[in-house]
């Protein structure tokens, strides 16, 4: 709104219309995959730079070292740096939930931000999805601690 018509606006009691989203910045719609985003490439560029293979390198798991079982997580570092360096047997050793998760949620991810900057509402996911994704990992644990699946589903730290 030009200067003219927004003194007019306040001299006729009306509130002044809000700056316009463009004034050469980013729509609101866009900051938050767009962060998001930018959080997750530099925490992944850290993982590609300092290797997590390393024992103690980012610290330990509680739940390994206190109990010997691995969560669904453990090795998701180690996954996340064979996956920057496109080694697909390196990161499905490491956390095969994880190899195959990782793709999900980035494709989730474009869709957020696909969405966000055609200025549409942004779905969040229903609570099925929920409940589903704590089932998979629930089964992930429960088959990764399995002694005849050990193997096959549990990193080598």
């Amino acid at each position: 709104m030009g200067p003219i018509l927004e003194q007019a606006g306040k001299q006729a009691g009306k509130p002044a219309a809000p700056a316009a989203a463009g004034n050469g910045g980013l729509p609101r719609a866009l900051r938050a995959p767009l962060l998001t985003g930018a959080s997750v490439a530099a925490a992944t560029l850290l993982l590609a730079v300092r290797d997590p293979h390393v024992r103690g390198s980012y610290g330990f798991c509680p739940l390994l070292e206190l109990t010997g079982l691995a969560c669904p997580l453990c090795g998701g570092l180690r996954a996340t740096h064979d996956l920057a360096h496109l080694d697909l047997a390196g990161a499905w050793s490491a956390n095969a939930l994880w190899t195959v998760a990782a793709p999900v949620v980035v494709a989730l991810w474009v869709a957020w931000l696909v969405s966000a900057a055609r200025g549409r509402p942004v779905r969040g996911l229903s609570s099925t999805a929920g409940w589903v994704t704590l089932g998979v990992a629930l089964a992930f644990f429960v088959a990764r601690n399995l002694p005849v699946l050990q193997p096959y589903l549990t990193p080598w730290l």
